[in-house]
């Protein structure tokens, strides 16, 4: 067994989606990033990889490259998932916590876990929100922030 931590921050900025766990929730801000800036699925390709020993997601996918300009973090997830199978490592788990001050996020955890158990092809993700009760620059809603450990094997 190998164990993998992973975690992401952005900022909320006017005029681009909020997507977390693959999921849009309309909130009048999104996160700023190259790809679609989904902290969550971030934080678990770090997870994963980090388990792994295969780099992480600025590795695997750079911010300088015009490839990942918008790209769904579902998508990179599948790659990064693809990257570990043909390395030998089945997935065993994975747990998250995305912090928000807002928005809540309570109703979203469930579809934002069958997304990532999707793509990883598991039934063994949980995900949690957590509130920083308005401490530090998350609690005054300056960005979001996810973290992930993934439990992974070799075959």
């Amino acid at each position: 067994m190998r164990v993998g931590i992973g975690y992401d921050v952005h900022p909320l900025v006017a005029g681009r989606p909020l997507v977390l766990g693959g999921v849009r929730i309309e909130h009048p801000r999104g996160l700023e990033g190259h790809s679609d800036a989904d902290v969550l699925t971030h934080a678990v390709i770090d997870a994963l990889l980090g388990a792994a020993g295969l780099g992480d997601i600025g590795t695997l996918f750079p911010a300088e490259d015009a490839k990942f300009k918008d790209a769904s973090s579902l998508e990179m997830l599948r790659s990064a998932a693809g990257l570990l199978a043909e390395s030998g490592f089945r997935i065993v788990n994975v747990d998250c916590t995305v912090i928000a001050q807002e928005p809540r996020l309570h109703d979203h955890l469930a579809m934002m876990g069958a997304n990532l158990a999707g793509v990883l092809g598991t039934v063994d993700v949980n995900v949690k929100g957590k509130s920083p009760e308005g401490l530090g620059a998350l609690g005054q809603g300056a960005g979001i922030a996810a973290q992930a450990v993934a439990t992974i094997e070799e075959e």
